[in-house]
């Protein structure tokens, strides 16, 4: 099990300059945005424009806070991140040209190397037992707090802490607003 605060996440600008993320966790530790198998983080953006490209990359975003936007592909289709946890994925190489709806954002983002690794991202507002496999699982907390109960172990999360953990679980909500994400990652390489 691996807990990271959201008080610890360091600010770092985007690829491309347009903004501010930062990164929770990623596999390898310390890749380069090159490099990683997957990576998860929290991106600000404070601006319409364009989006970073990653060739190779898949990738998924949540709507944290904000009024909303719409990301236009350059062959017309539009995703609609329009109201909180709406979610959008799309490959890293498609050219995206944000529109923000009324005011700054901010988006959980989830990127994987198609070639290496697989996601998914589910979305909760209530409690939930979560069954060990395979897979990577990591508990985002968008609104808390939340508990997360394995082998004995609990573990308190709020606000922007993630959890990582290769076990089974109880996640139990501690208010009637609390809200998080699950996220399974398998990896196909092996290199985990």
């Amino acid at each position: 099990m691996k807990l990271i605060r959201g008080a610890s996440l360091v600010p770092k600008p985007w690829k491309n300059g347009g903004g501010v993320t930062r990164e929770i966790d990623a596999e390898p530790g310390g890749a380069a945005l090159d490099a990683f198998t997957w990576r998860l983080s929290i991106a600000n953006v404070d601006a319409s424009g364009a989006f970073s490209t990653f060739p190779g990359i898949d990738r998924t975003l949540v709507l944290l806070e904000g009024a909303g936007m719409h990301l236009h592909e350059a062959n017309a289709r539009v995703h609609a991140l329009d109201r909180p946890l709406a979610m959008a994925s799309f490959a890293g190489e498609t050219a995206i040209d944000a529109t923000l709806d009324n005011g700054p954002t901010r988006d959980f983002n989830i990127m994987v190397r198609r070639d290496r690794a697989t996601a998914s991202v589910q979305v909760h507002r209530g409690s939930a037992e979560l069954r060990s496999d395979d897979s990577i699982t990591l508990i985002f907390c968008v609104q808390g707090p939340l508990d997360v109960t394995t082998d004995g172990e609990r573990v308190t999360l709020h606000a922007d802490d993630t959890l990582r953990l290769e076990t089974s679980c109880v996640v139990t909500c501690l208010s009637e607003h609390t809200s998080w994400l699950q996220i399974s990652i398998a990896t196909t390489d092996h290199l985990r």
